[in-house]
């Protein structure tokens, strides 16, 4: 254990580099017209940027255990800090698409390397009694960080350009490269091991997980884009994220040295919950981050750095208030007392979301519900980490962190990929819905009809292009009130699946700090 300066100079460079992670995972959301433009690419073509990067994510966060072990901690956190630094300056110098999305990809296993890393290294930092305190710090970067991207990224988008936003990466990557040098040290335990010879390595094990985990980020990040299984090639990755995660499973619960030791999960029963909480977590957290802003700009005309503004005060009180959730935890409130307010501020604030949005919501109707998201994110994320991982040391802590956060980026996605397609298909059914209160039949159609019609007339249209105008007006009309009411109904449903998740707590086991987990003995 560090202690002293030492020990909070290794924090903020952990911290510092967790959001830098998940900063990029939605900094580059707001650039990609910018970049179609400068890139001569595709709608389609830019999702990959997008893709790329959540991909390698996935594949490489639930390895990092034991690439830490096989390599040595320090050296591996040291190469993805460099990886991760050259591969944004990388990014920033592309000259066409497929080059960017090549080095996005590359950003995106160095990355994800760098938040599960952390997150092992402030294990290992803190001692047990402290856990919720080092968790509490880690949990202000994986909070804030996705919601301060689009921030960010508006402000660069507007004030400089798309590939401002990697190079930004690079003077923060450069100091955080001296730090790990200069202050992290493994373990005596990783000091001490011997390297698994190259035969020994589960390689049936990697080649099932990136056949399976990254078959199954591709489908949840393009299924939306190709009509889901109306693609043929959605259908064919599908297949073999199927098969891909079925053998994975069956493999790492069989041999003798996995690289994933899921059986961590079977042996102990907070961090099976906690690993399944964690997923929802990532959902309601990315779902909710996805459809606001998509909202504000499509509907209310917001830029994106408005946008950003409106989020990150929500995101801020999350930030403070993780020290103080640590701080009770540390002090013995049981985290299953506090998951279940937290489930249900959650359920609040996606009510009160969806009776706000109407066709005159301003900045100050989201204020308050934003803030109270950001409340209820507190008290869900550190909860569930230090619930998941209390007890765990050594090597298997960084298999459970890993794992953990292999499962909320997969929630994340998840939730993107059915909130999106929930978009999509019930603004359909709403518009059928609709679409008999404006029939050109109706005596207050025709009525609004004429009135557009008088006014484009005025502004010196002729009486084609007025009435041309005039239908266009009321088809945006339509359309502009289908988004408002499945917007709304989008937030609601968001909030009734974490009200059918408070169930789930009431298997939670109390996890009382400094307290040892035998992973020996499976419950």
């Amino acid at each position: 254990m560090e202690t002293g300066l030492t020990k909070w100079i290794i924090v903020a460079t952990v911290v510092l580099c967790t959001l830098l992670e998940l900063i990029d995972t939605s900094i580059v959301n707001v650039a990609l017209t910018q970049m179609m433009g400068n890139l001569s690419a595709t709608q389609q073509e830019v999702s990959w940027v997008v893709a790329s990067y959540g991909i390698a994510n996935v594949i490489v966060i639930p390895m990092t255990g034991f690439l830490a072990e096989q390599f040595g901690r320090r050296n591996y956190y040291l190469f993805s800090v460099i990886l991760f630094t050259l591969a944004s300056m990388a990014c920033g110098q592309s000259t066409n698409i497929w080059e960017l999305v090549a080095f996005r990809f590359i950003q995106g296993i160095g990355g994800g390397a760098l938040m599960a890393t952390s997150q092992a290294i402030l294990i290992d930092t803190f001692p047990p009694k402290q856990l919720a305190l080092g968790q509490a710090l880690f949990g202000m970067g994986v909070i804030i960080g996705p919601t301060i991207g689009p921030t960010l990224g508006g402000y660069i988008v507007d004030n400089y350009s798309w590939p401002w936003i990697f190079y930004v990466n690079v003077p923060v990557g450069i100091v955080a490269a001296f730090c790990t040098v200069l202050f992290i040290r493994d373990p005596e335990r990783i000091k001490n091991a011997i390297p698994r010879p190259l035969r020994d390595i589960d390689w049936a094990g990697i080649f099932l997980l990136i056949l399976g985990v990254g078959s199954l980020q591709l489908v949840l990040e393009q299924g939306e884009r190709e009509e889901w299984f109306e693609s043929a090639y959605i259908l064919a990755f599908t297949a073999a994220s199927i098969i891909g995660v079925v053998g994975f499973i069956w493999r790492e619960l069989t041999a003798e040295q996995p690289i994933v030791d899921l059986r961590v999960l079977t042996k102990s029963r907070n961090l099976a919950v906690g690993a399944f909480l964690s997923f929802i977590l990532g959902f309601g957290l990315f779902a909710s981050v996805f459809v606001f802003p998509i909202f504000c700009q499509r509907i209310l005309g917001f830029t994106a750095a408005q946008t950003g503004l409106l989020l990150l005060p929500g995101a801020l009180l999350s930030g403070f208030m993780m020290p103080i959730v640590g701080k009770m935890i540390q002090k013995g409130v049981p985290q299953k007392f506090m998951l279940p307010i937290g489930f249900g501020v959650f359920f609040i604030f996606s009510y009160w979301m969806s009776r706000r949005i109407t066709p005159l919501a301003g900045e100050s109707d989201f204020f308050w519900p934003l803030m109270l998201r950001g409340f209820g994110l507190a008290l869900l994320f550190l909860p569930i980490t230090t619930m998941s991982l209390s007890g765990i040391s050594g090597k298997d802590a960084g298999q459970a962190a890993g794992l953990t956060g292999m499962i909320r980026q997969l929630g994340g996605s998840f939730g993107v990929a059915l909130v999106g397609t929930y978009i999509e298909r019930t603004s359909f059914h709403n518009r059928v819905a609709l679409l008999p209160n404006i029939s050109l039949y109706d005596p207050e159609t025709q009525q609004r009809v004429q009135g557009l019609t008088a006014s484009f007339v005025a502004k010196g249209a002729s009486l084609m292009q007025a009435q041309q105008q005039a239908y266009a007006a009321l088809e945006g009309m339509l359309m502009k009130q289908t988004a408002i009411i499945t917007y709304g109904q989008t937030f609601l449903l968001i909030g009734l699946f974490f009200l059918a998740c408070l169930p789930l707590v009431l298997i939670v086991k109390r996890a009382r700090p400094g307290e040892k987990v035998d992973l020996n003995a499976a419950h």
